[in-house]
């Protein structure tokens, strides 16, 4: 048998190539849309890839299902209950499909339908002969994963409670999933990071037993209480899902590879100005804070660059792309692994544009966690990215002040007075990481739903950002400032800054 997981850690997304070496057909299972790795590999194997498995519809990456098959002439399959706008083959429960020779022996997987995350969902176990006891493993899709299962509340606009899939969901892991030997592997579809689910582990394969002993949602527990645990402190689910979903279930163009043309200072503006596009700055963190083009979005390449560009970039909108040189066609690709293909090209070198034209340009204002004196009601000062200071704005008012420290903040080091009423103190963390502790005074809004929920902001108040480090939380501050707000800064080093500046 031939068997290879392919992690992309910017998408914490898994997907896999099994093949017979014998017959030299193979199956893959969940590949993202750029799909020269898996080709090469196929050949280099001596592999003829015959079926495309999506496990479901996805909704965090745009799926290779379409591209695979116009390379290889390969059949797309998802579970039977899957309803598509173009052709698939539909997989029972209970399935097998033999990658052997025509005696039925060799490689063989058997679908299991495990609707729960979806309707459609399905686990496939992998045995290198059929007639194994033990299976080599079983790809479980966004069913389970390493330490934690499927989110259940993606299908609610679709008229499915999360409490309805919560109770699918624990059926398919106890009379499915659970009912396999302990030694058999698990190899999941995403790993930690992932909005896909509450608490995934790093590592990117398990077991069964281990699973079954360690894994906080499939610990002894009466349904309701499953149902209750596994629907409370989801991430908030970043607006390119439901874009994506949609294109993998009803079919996007497909992936077109190639660097975006250079445009000129001048065009990347009359983009802006004519056509509505986002300039979305790419760089670092630091060089970003810096000096950045006035109104620009931002999100680093060094982090989940298409998750939060998703997150914060509407599906469809026009991208001007400003990069660092060498970085344009990266950029591209990982935006392109979310559907985002409205590029209309890059501005090279933007540091050396706004050298030269410095007028164009804003820093970004940051403060450091001991000048948010909540005590005496002011930010002592705002630090520029330079390092200079301009004056404190007055603060304000509580939102929330019954916080609990998280064990890496020991009770007493967080500071106690609340924030004045002219300060709105905005966590854009996840609800989870927001209830683990927060700030006294501040109020949830997470990163994935900040577009949605500007309006709830008042922009003629001064704004005051914090997330885990510093990441999340200025590309909050750049786009609350795209949207016109004045005051905005944000807590350098985040929370975790808190641990170390209050103690």
């Amino acid at each position: 048998m031939h068997f290879a997981q392919y992690y992309l850690d910017c998408l914490s997304q898994a997907s896999y190539l099994i093949g017979d070496k014998t017959t030299g057909r193979a199956v893959l299972v969940d590949p993202r849309r750029d799909i020269d790795d898996y080709l090469h590999d196929a050949e280099d194997a001596g592999l003829r890839i015959e079926l495309v498995i999506e496990t479901h519809i996805h909704a965090d990456f745009l799926s290779g299902h379409l591209e695979l098959a116009r390379a290889t002439g390969a059949t797309i399959a998802f579970g039977e209950a899957a309803e598509t706008g173009f052709p698939t083959r539909r997989l029972r429960d209970g399935e097998r499909i033999s990658l052997g020779a025509d005696d039925g022996q060799g490689v063989t997987l058997t679908v299991l339908a495990t609707p729960g995350h979806t309707l459609e969902s399905i686990c496939l176990v992998l045995r290198e002969d059929p007639d194994d006891d033990v299976p080599f493993g079983v790809l479980t899709g966004d069913t389970l994963f390493v330490g934690d299962v499927g989110r259940p509340d993606l299908l609610s606009a679709a008229g499915h409670t999360p409490q309805d899939m919560a109770a699918r969901l624990h059926r398919s892991l106890h009379t499915k999933l659970l009912t396999l030997p302990d030694a058999t592997r698990v190899f999941p579809a995403h790993g930690a990071g992932s909005a896909c689910g509450r608490s995934l582990s790093s590592e990117t394969s398990s077991t069964i037993g281990d699973q079954r002993r360690f894994n906080y949602a499939l610990q002894p527990m009466p349904v309701d209480d499953f149902i209750r645990l596994v629907t409370a402190g989801q991430p908030a689910t970043p607006g390119y899902f439901a874009h994506d979903a949609a294109l993998n279930r009803d079919g996007h163009p497909l992936l077109e590879p190639g660097p975006p043309p250079a445009l000129t200072l001048d065009e990347a503006l009359a983009a802006r100005d004519r056509q509505g596009a986002v300039l979305l700055d790419c760089r670092p963190l630091a060089a970003y804070t810096r000096a950045h083009l006035t109104g620009s979005l931002h999100t680093s390449l060094d982090t989940r660059f298409a998750e939060y560009a998703g997150s914060v970039v509407t599906p469809g909108t026009p991208i001007v792309l400003l990069t660092d040189p060498g970085t344009e066609q990266e950029a591209r690709l990982r935006l392109a692994r979310i559907g985002y293909d409205h590029v209309l090209g890059h501005l090279p070198d933007p540091a050396a544009v706004l050298d030269r034209m410095p007028a164009l340009g804003s820093s970004s204002r940051r403060i450091r966690y001991e000048e948010l004196d909540l005590e005496e009601s002011r930010l002592v000062g705002v630090v520029e990215a330079e390092g200079t200071r301009t004056g404190g704005a007055e603060t304000a008012g509580a939102v929330r002040t019954d916080v609990t420290p998280t064990d890496s903040l020991p009770t007493g080091s967080l500071p106690t007075g609340s924030v004045p009423a002219d300060i709105q103190l905005i966590d854009v963390r996840n609800p989870a990481e927001y209830e683990a502790g927060a700030l006294p005074g501040a109020r949830n809004l997470p990163l994935a739903g900040l577009p949605h929920r500007i309006a709830e902001l008042d922009p003629s108040r001064p704004v005051v950002l914090y997330c885990r480090s510093g990441n999340r939380s200025v590309i909050a501050a750049a786009l609350l400032e795209a949207h016109g707000f004045a005051e905005v800064c944000d807590v350098i080093g985040g929370y975790e800054a808190v641990g170390t500046g209050a103690q």
